[in-house]
């Protein structure tokens, strides 16, 4: 697959192919981490020749797609998803390093930070990686870029390649830390339709839906104040098969804090009854049916696979270079083995099944069928 899609990427010499291809293939069978530094280890390329590659302009966005095509099936149902992730990182002079927020420590640390556009399948449940941007860090940055915000910057990874989507792609999951105005207003200027959560205490009002009185004067547009404890006038879908004490309670709302109109989604736990718990989905999508509304919040947290298979084997970890194009190198090459390795198992895959992969078995496995060959 790797020398296949290599061949049909165009500006690319044959020592840069045959670079990538050995880059690929090592750092799927070996059970290490990869530099530009320790590659002359696994291969006869020298550390001189090695780093000048990695020094080399590499169009990552372009062989994403290529993989992406190979991998999905046209008759899968599909979204995309955006979100960031948190990169420790101890070196001093690295390029993006700043104080991010890291959601396992749940507070602010020094790294870097990655945000990454996926493409869900929502039918295996697998992720691949479409596009990934670094985000520049708030201390280090200059007057211009002060001005602009982190939802300003956050919508640049999906503006650039929306026209490099799939066409079955018309829902874009976001979490709820990016269900902001300018943010949810772009999306939709992109012929797309978020899918986020919110907050439960938001100021919502219900949409009428009745006939029109007789009486002078426009229709009413609103019918009051909704709240998530009283949802009796909301819709009842039932519960589902496989979580029969979860029921789905949708209505149409606007949401005076966003401006917009939204379908809204209440989710019920009620597994404990002394202790009953809900979660509220969104979607800018009024048509969007309540129970693929949730399914397909779920399917978007599958890019959090992605963040735990690529940060500890695929080599993002060591890259310490202080110059943006050095640090672009490694990122890309590290996410595209990553979909590699996951396009590689889809297309073995029978069926439609749920996809169940992970880079930790998949090495080892590698490795010693490498050893025994």
């Amino acid at each position: 697959m790797v020398n296949d899609i290599l061949k049909h990427i165009p500006g690319r010499g044959q020592p840069q192919r045959k670079f990538l291809a050995t880059l690929f293939v090592t750092i799927l069978v070996l059970r290490g981490r990869v530099t530009c530094r320790n590659l002359r280890r696994y291969c006869d390329e020298a550390a001189r020749t090695s780093a000048r590659q990695f020094r080399e302009p590499f169009d990552g966005p372009d062989l994403h797609q290529r993989v992406l095509m190979t991998a999905l099936e046209p008759r899968s149902a599909l979204v995309s998803a955006h979100a960031a992730s948190f990169i420790p990182q101890r070196g001093q002079q690295t390029f993006g390093l700043g104080h991010f927020f890291n959601g396992c420590a749940r507070r602010a640390e020094r790294g870097r930070e990655m945000s990454t556009l996926a493409v869900v399948d929502v039918t295996r449940r697998c992720a691949l990686t479409r596009a990934v941007a670094q985000t520049p860090p708030g201390e280090d940055a200059t007057q211009a870029e002060r001005e602009a915000t982190r939802v300003d910057f956050s919508t640049q990874p999906l503006r650039a390649p929306r026209h490099r989507l799939p066409p079955g792609v018309n829902d874009h999951g976001v979490d709820g830390y990016d269900a902001k105005k300018q943010y949810l207003a772009e999306v939709v200027s992109l012929d797309l339709h978020a899918i986020t959560t919110l907050r439960s205490d938001a100021d919502c009002v219900l949409l009428s839906t009745g006939p029109h009185p007789k009486r002078r004067g426009a229709r009413r547009q609103e019918d009051g104040k909704v709240h998530c404890q009283t949802l009796s006038r909301c819709e009842d879908l039932g519960t589902r098969e496989d979580a029969p004490h979860r029921p789905l309670y949708p209505a149409g709302v606007w949401h005076k804090t966003l401006q917009r109109r939204l379908r809204r989604v209440v989710l019920l736990n009620r597994t404990d009854p002394a202790k009953p718990r809900c979660i509220v989905l969104g979607s800018t999508n009024p048509d969007l049916h309540g129970r693929k509304r949730v399914e397909r919040s779920a399917a978007r947290f599958q890019i959090a696979c992605l963040f735990r298979d690529r940060t500890p084997f695929t080599g993002l970890l060591d890259c310490q270079a202080g110059a943006a194009s050095a640090c672009d190198f490694p990122c890309n090459a590290s996410l595209a083995t990553l979909n590699l390795g996951r396009a590689e198992d889809v297309c073995l895959q029978q069926g439609q099944e749920p996809q169940v992969f992970s880079m930790a078995s998949w090495k080892p496995g590698q490795c010693n069928e490498r050893l025994l060959d």
